[in-house]
């Protein structure tokens, strides 16, 4: 009885080995590839990151904000249901951040880096591909991590800019800028034209639609092109702090709002590891833009990115045998 009990833990051991191994190389890898690609490109070439930013800013995030909107059955119900619980975790992770800031006597301009760093995570670039690789392209997985990424885009696109913004040109000037950003209206027309299923012409939609495509290798690619450079600090507390509620707090928050609201199956699994995406690429790109701490916002995009390989694996295979 008692070798019989043995073998079974052993089994239920290689198993969960075995499924540990697969996420990490189907699901973790092929991001990883990517970001090594841009690591040797800028390496080899020097290329300029401030160009790079500008591309993803202007060109491929509207793209594929207005594609996946336009395109996707967006139920309005599950819509509004994924932007109030990202709402009340982000709400908590702010303050969570403001009080560690306090704590760590950050200036004012690193305190602003800290708290993008980890409120705003990689819902696209890094969030669809994981997505896409755990559920299969199930259209109300990719529904939910799409809903997720639009309100992380908007959100970041506005407050995190304007906050940005606001602290060189003042908060008139940063709203009037915010509003000159195509994302904003790549964004309406794209849940507009959706609702009232509008008829958009092949040669408008097709173009954007290769944008679209691209914008994930682009992203990845900035991404590693980005951090090629930048020296990890390795004594700097604010970074594993940081780090910390990124990819431990973070997905922990949502697990409990998760269970205290009752949500299950395959909408919480998705929405619980959509918390646990590494810290957003966008936000390293607008640091980079805006000049504010940009060598900290990378180091924290590549330390959350690196480390959510490991924690990345575990959410996700919690959020499958949890939920």
């Amino acid at each position: 009885m008692i070798q019989k009990k043995q073998k079974t833990l052993l089994i239920e051991r290689e198993n969960i080995m075995s499924n540990f191994v697969f996420i990490f190389v189907e699901i973790i890898l092929p991001i990883f590839f990517i970001i090594f690609i841009g690591v040797i490109m800028q390496k080899k070439f020097q290329l300029d990151l401030g160009t790079l930013a500008k591309m993803n800013i202007y060109f491929f995030s509207p793209g594929i904000i207005f594609t996946k909107l336009y395109e996707s059955d967006l139920i309005l119900k599950l819509f509004f249901g994924v932007i109030a619980f990202s709402s009340v975790v982000i709400i908590i992770i702010h303050f969570i951040s403001k009080f560690s800031a306090r704590m760590l006597h950050l200036s004012p301009t690193k305190k602003m880096t800290f708290s993008h760093s980890t409120i705003f995570y990689n819902s696209g670039n890094y969030g669809i591909p994981v997505n896409d690789l755990v559920f299969k392209q199930d259209p109300l997985a990719m529904a939910i991590q799409i809903s997720a990424m639009v309100f992380q885009n908007t959100l970041l696109f506005s407050y995190g800019v304007f906050a940005l913004n606001s602290m060189q040109a003042g908060k008139l000037k940063a709203l009037l800028a915010y509003f000159k950003m195509p994302l904003f209206y790549a964004m309406i027309s794209g849940i507009t034209f959706n609702f009232l299923n509008v008829n958009v012409p092949g040669f408008i939609t097709t173009p954007i639609s290769y944008i679209s495509n691209a914008m994930v290798a682009f992203a990845l690619f900035t991404l590693g092109a980005q951090i090629a450079n930048i020296r990890f600090g390795a004594r700097e507390m604010s970074l594993y702090v940081s780090m910390c509620i990124r990819l431990l707090v973070a997905p922990a928050i949502g697990l409990i709002v998760l269970k205290i609201f009752g949500i299950s199956g395959l909408i919480a699994q998705a929405l619980l590891i959509s918390t646990a995406m590494p810290t957003s690429v966008n936000s390293s790109i607008i640091a980079q833009e805006y000049n504010n701490e940009p060598e900290f916002a990378a180091q924290t995009v590549i330390a959350s990115t690196v480390f959510s390989s490991i924690t990345l694996t575990l959410v996700i295979y919690i959020a499958l045998h949890v939920f």
